[in-house]
């Protein structure tokens, strides 16, 4: 639902409703004279509504400025759509302290972006992220703790085109910084934050002889490339990309020669390297004569640099790069030399950069990607040859390529067709028959759910788990669909694959690859603990599972039951994501969704009970449950301990970081003990993923990437803002 100008060609919508929940085909608009404008899905379901405090709605009205009003019969203003801006001020319009525009996620796609424009309390007009504790990119200074008559009170867009800052003294502070004036009676204004993170002040010709275009006239800031420079984060641009103003002061983002885009249809999204490092001991190269050296005029990443070496010549800086198998650019300028890691952030591009890069290419464009992480032993010192985050997606989508083409008795595979859709034409089509005879008349039982057990059975002298829906539930038939549609387009190592199915009569049932390591409960909670190595890779592994289902698969998928035993164990003890059961899945243009609570004690996320909307941060926060149990070797919730201060590992990890005594969570485990900075780092991501504000959790792609050494992990604020421990 949305408001546009009727008079531009290709509709300028100047503001919208409904961009996180978009409404289908049928769908219904109300006016009502109790509840205002009321938006509903074909099903009768609220989408959207207008919310105001009191009052009778007579009728509504949208006026010549853009302004859609809901008016009482004495045509006073109970509703307006210029009080509830989304990323568009047109003429006319203010913002009052405590307001703020959000950006799109994409050009036509209306979810909640990543910037907003923010009118602060204290008075000052920013430009930030959203939901991240970053300094803003953007300030008018407007702010004034001595001077409480010289503060902003309204941001506003007057009929003249110009932006302003009304302060408490009544004088105003422009914002704009253009000298053109064109009347208002001669063209169109917008001021909009793009998905981009640039305001954006424009105008449009209303004489139909003149171009029909929209034409910049300002923006803010004038270089988002070289202004938006934090040091955490992956930069406008995302990671290992380079950011360029084009002509109307938008950035523009291209990949490294040798790197390409993570998606394709999302320049802005960062790019990953297809070229192979092999690093032998002492962090040198195997091979200098595989790399090349190319210069890069007015370019840097400013915040990815590891090391600095200096006094030294331009040849010495190449030379330093090239030899060391960590560095993959480094940026030279004077007589100093700032050597450069994967991720790269904050690439900037132009002639206001003084720097010149010093690229490391590959000869053999032939070479696969990986690169090293953080060295978990000494005695692994003589040869590291690590996969990171950039490269394992590539190398991953190759394996699952090659698993997509097990062996099962290809004439018995065919296309099956559920109540809700098509299946995927690789998984096989049992018979009830067939799976009796497989499990032996159901007779090795594996393990059980609230809604299904699983057993154990052979298929073509394969072993599998065939998971048996119970019946007498009546969502059986909802929990064996959501499997289906879920995990049957899934291809991930870090997953366990669905390889069929029987929906005959009665039985739903579901045939998974057979993991014979069991859970990872059972692995994790014995007297002996488990193997450091082992439990660091299966951390990983399972982070790899979530950032695959967020962010890389072709429908994105919350989880949302995340916890030891819904994570089983191959034979080499890779860690396997299964249970879908109770999984949600977004659209490609959605970034959360509304649901009942789902999950299991202990490790639901707060979110679930305060109304919030639901995203992929539900499974941050039960992965964060679960990554402290890994490295503990113990349940959150200990029954015998619950009334001690051991007794929910949460709080009792938060309250030794707090007091600097995490030896006391080693509890006599010699080899945590021997990797205690591995194992802080990990306590710390642990208490980021679990914050009761789901804003303030990274996603798990970061995660990984803190995880595995590659992003430094920053000192974790107090998780409990609702109530916090003693």
């Amino acid at each position: 639902m949305a408001i546009w100008y009727n008079q531009i060609q290709n509709r300028t919508i100047i503001w919208y409703a409904n961009g996180d929940n978009l409404a289908p085909i049928g769908s219904k608009l109300e006016l009502n004279d109790s509840r205002g404008l009321i938006l509903k899905n074909p099903q009768g379901l609220e989408l959207w509504r207008s919310n105001f405090t009191s009052g009778t709605i007579f009728n509504g009205l949208i006026n010549d400025d853009g302004n859609f009003q809901l008016l009482d019969q004495n045509f006073v203003s109970l509703w307006e759509s210029f009080s509830h801006p989304t990323d568009t001020l047109v003429p006319t319009q203010l913002m009052e302290l405590g307001g703020e525009l959000s950006s799109r996620q994409g050009e036509f796609n209306f979810s909640t972006g990543r910037f907003k424009l923010h009118l602060q309390e204290d008075g000052d007009l920013v430009l930030k992220l959203v939901n991240l504790p970053y300094e803003p990119y953007f300030a008018t200074g407007t702010a004034d703790a001595k001077n409480k008559t010289n503060v902003g009170i309204k941001f506003v867009f007057d009929k003249s085109g110009f932006l302003y800052i009304l302060k408490k003294n009544g004088e105003k502070f422009k914002v704009s910084t253009s000298n053109e004036t064109i009347s208002s009676n001669d063209v169109y204004y917008k001021a909009t934050i793009n998905y981009d993170g640039v305001l954006t002040v424009s105008y449009y010709p209303r004489d139909p002889k003149k171009e029909q275009r929209w034409v910049t006239l300002m923006t803010i800031p004038e270089n988002i490339c070289l202004d938006f420079n934090f040091t955490e984060g992956e930069g406008v641009c995302g990671f290992n990309s380079i950011c360029n103003l084009k002509d109307d002061q938008r950035p523009m983002c291209n990949c490294l020669e040798g790197y390409s885009l993570i998606d394709s249809n999302n320049m802005y999204g960062g790019c990953i390297p297809n070229f192979q490092v092999i690093c032998q001991g002492g962090g040198h190269l195997g091979s200098q004569d595989d790399y090349a050296m190319k210069e890069l005029q007015n370019t840097d990443w400013p915040k990815s640099d590891y090391e600095t070496v200096s006094p030294c010549t331009r040849k010495e800086c190449t030379t330093s790069c090239l030899q060391d198998c960590l560095c993959v650019l480094a940026t030279f300028s004077g007589n100093s030399c700032w050597k450069k890691k994967l991720p790269l952030t904050n690439g900037r591009r132009g002639k206001e950069v003084n720097e010149t890069s010093i690229m490391k290419l590959v000869k053999n464009n032939e070479l696969l990607t990986t690169f090293p992480k953080q060295k978990m032993k000494k005695d692994h010192d003589t040869l590291i040859i690590v996969i990171s985050v950039f490269s394992s997606f590539v190398i991953l989508v190759l394996v699952g390529a090659m698993y997509f083409g097990f062996s099962y008795n290809r004439k018995k595979i065919r296309s099956g067709r559920t109540n809700n859709g098509v299946i995927e034409k690789s998984l096989r089509n049992f018979t009830f028959k067939e799976l009796v005879e497989a499990t032996r008349n159901f007779s090795e039982e594996l393990g059980r759910g609230s809604f299904s057990i699983v057993y154990k059975g052979t298929i073509d002298i394969t072993n599998v788990a065939v998971k048996k829906l119970d019946k007498l539930f009546q969502d059986n038939d909802k929990e064996f669909q959501t499997e289906m549609n879920v995990i049957g387009q899934t291809h991930h190592r870090n997953l366990v694959r669905l390889l069929g199915y029987c929906n005959e009569g009665q039985h739903r049932i579901l045939v998974y690859e057979f993991m014979s390591n069991g859970t990872l409960a059972s692995f994790l909670f014995t007297p002996l603990k488990a193997n450091w190595r082992q439990r660091f890779d299966i951390a990983c592994g399972i982070a790899r599972g979530l950032v695959y289902l967020h962010e890389e698969c072709c429908i994105q998928i919350i989880h949302c039951d995340i916890k030891p035993q819904n994570i089983l164990l191959d034979d080499q003890y890779n860690a396997r994501i299964s249970d879908f059961g109770l999984a949600k899945l977004l659209l490609i243009n959605q970034s959360h969704t509304e649901t009942g609570i789902r999950g299991t004690k202990g490790y639901v996320a707060p979110d679930w009970f305060r109304s919030s909307p639901i995203t992929t941060k539900v499974d941050t926060y039960s992965f964060g449950v679960l990554l402290l149990e890994i490295i503990c070797c113990r349940r959150n919730v200990e029954k015998e301990l619950v009334d001690d201060e051991k007794g929910i590992l949460t709080d009792w990890a938060y309250d030794c970081y707090k007091t600097r005594r995490l030896h006391i969570l080693l509890e006599n485990d010699d080899e945590a003990t021997n990797n205690i900075r591995s194992f802080k780092n990990f306590v710390m991501v642990a208490l980021w993923c679990i914050h009761e504000d789901p804003s303030l959790r990274p996603t798990m792609k970061k995660v990984l990437l803190m995880l595995e050494g590659i992003v430094e992990v920053s000192i974790p604020p107090n998780p409990y803002i609702y109530g916090s421990t003693n």
